[in-house]
């Protein structure tokens, strides 16, 4: 059944209609199509447009639909004819109902149809892409919690630079994704106008109250301009932009416990059942499900440049174009939700080597910008101060030692000011806990942060 055809006098070349159909792919939101055509059939009725008994009857049918596919009672076949989901839905209905199924469509386009089920799929997704990213906060709350006093080498240029704990590291990406929320939030919010009731693209001549339909959708009011409520996709590609964001920032953490879990580093240690095997060297446990997070922000990325490319040349109103938002859509969503669920469980499971850690920021020299302003603080100008412990640098690394080791009658052959109090002054523990300013690493100043981070999430 094709919702079209009057004023052709051939049928469809099998190829064509395999080409031009979406069936195979915007079944995926029946539930929204169905959903919006009730809306639709109510608003009808209460201006009078549809009787009382054709409204009944429709949402009856439509009721049954919806549950007869929920359950497996009823299946979507490509194979039926129907070019899309709504042509499905509508058809199906007529061969329930009867004659009433034909005054579904009344004052309505697919154009604006398709509108409203992508918005309505779209922010259904919003929501539950939300919930997983807040799931993954409160993982990282846990590791913050646990780790404040956990000391570790923080790096620039992948070079160990000064000491950190394994708390502030995992708070930098807990801002990244309560940013992340911040946009999605933003994004529904936004969007959250009903384009039902704007026609193909001029409106219509009957008399539709669409701000009834837009609150019966829990929308906050109907969108203004017919046209661009059936040619706007900005939505869409700024959701592509959000999930490429969220993507990046799973990919920098796979990155670095990538890395963390190599031989050279052992910081982490990954949960079995989150890594493989090789199929030749026995020895091998790899990190295959974060890399594969890594790899697939390309994917998601390429939906949004492919999103964009499509929508950059397109005049108003609906061109068939649009058509290419959905499998794009669909795939980056499922993408991004799949990589939040298994990164969730992932450093849930995964353990943190808290002794490798520390001698690692120990033995990566992360405490010489502590040594150099312990100098200041007993009146050498910072630049000497620089020099000076720079070469106690060069003369541990000859030596194979850290700071922490060197003898200091070796300290006072560079400068005399060293005293023995010196050891003190460079201790992982002084280094962090000295560092009280909001968004540092200082154990005190890190359970402030984390006692806002817990009201955050307690008082959504």
């Amino acid at each position: 059944m094709k919702l079209w055809g009057g004023r052709f006098t051939k049928e469809t070349n099998q190829l064509v209609h395999n080409f031009n159909e979406s069936l195979s792919f915007d079944q995926k939101f029946y539930r929204q199509d169905i959903r919006g055509s009730i809306a639709h059939v109510k608003m009808l009725a209460k201006q009078g447009i549809l009787s009382e008994q054709d409204r009944d009857d429709i949402i009856k049918g439509l009721e049954g639909i919806l549950q007869d596919l929920d359950e497996g009672r009823l299946t979507i076949s490509v194979d039926s004819g129907y070019e899309d989901i709504h042509s499905f839905v509508e058809g199906t209905l007529t061969e329930r109902i009867g004659e009433a199924g034909k005054r579904l469509h009344t004052g309505r386009s697919r154009n604006d149809q398709v509108a409203l089920d992508m918005k309505l799929y779209t922010r259904d997704e919003i929501d539950e892409i939300d919930g997983l990213v807040k799931e993954l906060l409160c993982e990282l709350l846990k590791v913050m919690e646990e780790n404040t006093e956990t000391f570790m080498p923080g790096f620039t240029h992948l070079q160990k630079a000064q000491p950190i704990t394994l708390a502030h590291h995992v708070g930098a990406y807990f801002e990244m994704f309560t940013r992340d929320r911040l946009r999605l939030r933003d994004i529904r919010r936004r969007m959250n106008y009903c384009p039902l009731g704007s026609g193909a693209l001029a409106g219509t001549t009957y008399p539709l109250d669409r701000a009834y339909t837009a609150e019966l959708l829990d929308f906050d009011g109907p969108t203004l301009n017919s046209m661009d409520s059936v040619a706007d996709r900005d939505y869409l590609i700024e959701l592509l932009a959000a999930l490429s964001t969220i993507s990046m920032h799973l990919s920098r953490f796979c990155e670095e416990i990538i890395i963390w879990n190599t031989n050279e580093y052992r910081f982490v240690e990954l949960d079995d059942s989150y890594s493989t095997g090789s199929s030749i060297m026995p020895q091998k446990k790899n990190p295959d499900i974060a890399e594969l997070i890594r790899g697939k922000s390309g994917r998601v990325y390429g939906a949004l440049v492919s999103m964009l490319t499509t929508m950059k040349g397109l005049p108003l109103a609906y061109n068939k174009d649009m058509q290419e938002d959905k499998e794009l859509t669909f795939d980056a969503i499922d993408t991004v939700k799949g990589c939040l669920a298994l990164f969730t469980g992932m450093v849930s499971s995964m353990s943190f080597r808290k002794d490798v850690m520390e001698a690692s920021a120990k033995n990566g020299f992360t405490n010489a910008t502590d040594a150099a302003d312990y100098l200041v603080n007993k009146g050498v100008p910072f630049r000497d101060a620089h020099g000076i412990v720079g070469q106690l640098v060069l003369k541990c690394i000859e030596k194979g030692i850290a700071l922490d080791d060197l003898p200091l009658d070796e300290y006072k052959e560079i400068s005399p000011v060293f005293e023995e109090d010196v050891y003190e002054a460079i201790s992982m523990k002084t280094c962090v806990e000295k560092r009280m300013t909001v968004g540092a690493p200082g154990p005190e100043a890190m359970k402030r942060v984390i006692e806002i981070y817990k009201r955050q999430l307690e008082e959504e």
